[in-house]
């Protein structure tokens, strides 16, 4: 397969989930920041006019904007390898895809920004590394960090939450690090779309930020493993004694798979469905909307509580982008392999998601997530 060009950054969560996704795949790439002439005259044109990362870019010149998109081009390439053909494990795998990239994102933002002591001078560092050398790399890195910072406080992130937001993530970890105890990978012994999720999060900055690195180090030193693992071509499952490169049998979902999950819907359910509340209004405001028109990032605050805290985040569409993957998975479900999935979801106090829907799809035109 030809080289690509990965454009991203070691410190961005979303380019995480594209690297790990390239290493496992053996893709051949070469990573770099968005910054040069080459990217502003060949790449950005050819992405819908939205500035972000990851991107890749083939040696043929194609561009594919999204962690997302970048995974299922390469996926439709290589017979989907890394997705789960079982009814349960592929639901999970599409259902961890949704909670790494959005479900996480309060942590992340939290432990990044709220530590400065800890955290400020390498952030500092990688910041700069954004800025062309012939301006004022300080001044505008300062200024980017401060609007990342602001970025986490519309995630929820914010003192009143602050205790909450650690407590659910401390617990998070000991679950996970109960799960990655036995099993190298969410699933078995092989990686799987909901894996490159998660690792986004978990190693963009809960897995490599000085704060929630060492906390990770110390208090779940299998999920850091985990971590590792994903950031490595090999299968990296050598204290395992199980050495087959592939999921578990029989449509096996692990109990300890299922407790994360529990976990997670403590504030995954509440938020989506206000997410859901908030957007449905702003689209009820917006219906005479022309097909394809751009889908913003975020239309609103969506307010929730989470045992006795109220939380205001921002209300993401691009959440039910994914989720909407998912959704129309199990609806093309049929019988037994219908039955049991909803039994799972309930099973891990999920199975609410599937009615959590918005009033208008979401699709991808010319690198973009658009309003159908």
């Amino acid at each position: 397969m030809s080289k690509v060009t990965l454009y991203g950054s070691s410190l961005s969560l979303y380019t995480g989930r594209a690297r790990s996704y390239l290493i496992k795949t053996g893709i051949p790439y070469e990573e770099t920041l968005p910054t040069s002439q080459h990217f502003q005259e060949n790449v950005l044109p050819k992405m819908g006019g939205r500035r972000s990362v990851p991107v890749i870019e083939t040696e043929e010149g194609e561009v594919v904007r999204d962690g997302a998109a970048i995974i299922d081009h390469y996926e439709a390439i290589n017979n989907q390898c890394f997705s789960p053909v079982t009814p349960k494990q592929q639901t999970l795998s599409l259902l961890f895809d949704v909670i790494g990239t959005e479900g996480l994102l309060r942590p992340a933002m939290h432990y990044r920004w709220n530590f400065p002591e800890e955290n400020l001078d390498f952030l500092t560092f990688h910041f700069e590394c954004f800025i062309p050398p012939h301006l004022d790399k300080k001044q505008m890195a300062e200024k980017q960090m401060n609007r990342m910072r602001k970025s986490g406080e519309n995630f929820g992130a914010v003192p009143s939450t602050f205790k909450l937001v650690e407590t659910l993530y401390i617990s998070l970890m000991e679950k996970l690090d109960q799960h990655f105890s036995r099993y190298p990978y969410l699933l078995g012994n092989k990686p799987s779309i909901g894996d490159f999720g998660l690792i986004a999060p978990l190693y963009g900055h809960l897995g490599r930020d000085p704060k929630p690195i060492r906390l990770m180090q110390t208090k779940a030193i299998r999920l850091y493993r985990w971590v590792e693992r994903m950031n490595r071509p090999e299968p990296d499952i050598g204290e395992f004694h199980r050495k087959e490169e592939d999921y578990l049998p029989s449509d096996e979902i692990p109990e300890s798979i299922v407790e994360v999950l529990k976990h997670i819907a403590i504030d995954f359910v509440p938020e989506t469905r206000a997410a859901a509340e908030t957007i449905n209004d702003w689209l009820q405001q917006n219906r005479t909307m022309d097909p394809c028109t751009n889908a913003e990032r975020h239309v609103g605050i969506a307010s929730f509580d989470i045992e006795g805290t109220t939380i205001n985040a921002i209300a993401q569409p691009y959440r039910f982008y994914l989720l909407s993957r998912l959704q129309n998975y199990v609806d093309s479900l049929k019988g037994s392999d219908k039955k049991s999935v909803i039994e799972l979801l309930q099973s891990c106090g999920l199975s609410e998601l599937m009615q959590m829907r918005l009033t208008r799809g979401i699709g991808r035109h010319e690198n973009r997530e658009v309003w159908l």
